[in-house]
């Protein structure tokens, strides 16, 4: 049923039902006033004139007595009285239905006209919304007049299209990037393919030596549409939630990484403290070992890497900090998106995915994620989760 016509039919009977209380309401009230019946009563004063009281009402107040030929026409007035009394509530009764039923027909009809201009400028607004699709995702309602609902209706759904417009256009650019990283491996397999197979000269050695720039390679790119999954998947959401102990998944972290801090001669300084939060153990593995990852992979020799854990009030907490070069203020925020680096080369193995899985990890955890640059160069990167409901 059309939302104009359950209106209608809300109006009407609201209509009904007040007219028939109202009509209740007059016929009550006039029912318990009951006849009023003119009775007079003559005596002789003790000058020998005559005295004539004239009483309006059913009966004679207590005390007055009227003669049997009085009271008989009398109580005939009365009883004439009543049957033009309950002749008149008959044709009250009547006559207010009737009037009740053609109103009722009149409020249908005008609550079928104020509903369609109450409904207008939602139509109105509908087929603007549906004249919107990918392509002119940027258009916008731009419903103009008084702050009213309807207008706060169409700022929403304007809201709504400008997020919308904003991730559709994150989307393409993300397409975009994954494309250009997925083509520069695939381009460079194609050369050494290429270049063993036309190569007329080539020996066992040379084929070995291709064969492992080959799977360098592949496993660049294993390590890029695992980090795109990784990606994906926390932007979709918690599929469990567990209680994770954040102490314990640091330090098998760092125990791990500690064979590439030594080779990049980094000193790793941790303060790990006990810290349980709630989520997907994997997601927060993958978020500990991205920061850590990123905090020796963009360092500076000699450098530094601080690593702590612990609980702020009732909530817990990870921070990593590094050394590294300086990064512009202005950058910090870019650095969270999606393939970008501080600079734009890829020769390290890095997709500049590792930030930005960081940043969509702690959303899907409704973690708050503060990432912030060092003046001496390097970031200062901190994750507070939200506090453990306990049971």
């Amino acid at each position: 049923m059309r939302v104009r016509l359950r209106l209608t039919l809300l109006y009407g009977v609201l209509f009904l039902l007040s007219g028939a209380v109202l009509l209740a309401i007059t016929y009550l009230l006039v029912a318990h006033s009951g006849p009023n019946v003119a009775m007079s009563t003559t005596s002789t004063t003790p000058s020998g004139g005559r005295s004539v009281s004239i009483y309006l009402g059913e009966s004679l107040p207590a005390g007055v007595q009227l003669p049997e030929a009085e009271r008989r026409i009398a109580e005939a007035v009365r009883e004439q009285a009543r049957r033009q009394q309950a002749e008149m509530m008959h044709q009250l009764l009547v006559q207010s239905g009737v009037a009740l039923a053609i109103m009722s027909v009149l409020a249908a009809v005008l609550g079928w006209l104020v509903a369609g201009r109450v409904l207008r400028p939602l139509q109105t607004m509908t087929h603007s919304i549906q004249r919107i699709s990918a392509r002119n995702v940027y258009e916008r309602l731009a419903v103009t007049g008084p702050r009213d609902e309807l207008k706060n209706l169409a700022d929403t759904v304007d809201g709504l299209l400008g997020r919308l417009e904003a991730a559709l256009d994150s989307h393409k650019r993300f397409v975009a990037n994954a494309a250009h990283e997925l083509r520069t491996p695939l381009t460079l397999e194609h050369a050494l393919l290429e270049e063993a197979v036309i190569d007329p000269d080539a020996t066992a050695d040379s084929f070995r030596e291709q064969f492992e720039q080959l799977m360098a390679v592949s496993e660049q790119q294993a390590r890029l549409l695992e980090s795109l999954l990784v990606l994906a998947t926390s932007e979709r959401g918690l599929d469990r939630l567990e209680s994770v102990e954040l102490s314990e998944l640091t330090r098998d972290v760092l125990r791990a990484a500690d064979p590439e801090a030594r080779r990049q001669d980094l000193a790793v300084a941790a303060e790990v403290r006990p810290a349980r939060v709630t989520g997907d153990p994997a997601l927060i593995e993958r978020l500990v070992a991205n920061l850590v990852d990123n905090a020796m992979s963009h360092n500076v020799p000699d450098g530094r890497v601080e690593v702590a854990t612990g609980t702020e009030g009732a909530r817990s907490f990870l921070s990593v900090t590094n050394t590294g070069p300086p990064v512009p203020p202005e950058m910090v925020d870019q650095l969270l998106s999606p393939f970008q680096r501080l600079n734009r080369t890829a020769d390290d193995g890095h997709h500049g995915l590792g930030l930005s899985i960081v940043q969509s990890i702690a959303a899907a955890h409704s973690a708050d994620l503060t990432v912030r640059a060092r003046p001496e160069g390097g970031l200062a990167i901190r994750v507070l989760f939200p506090a453990v409901e306990t049971e």
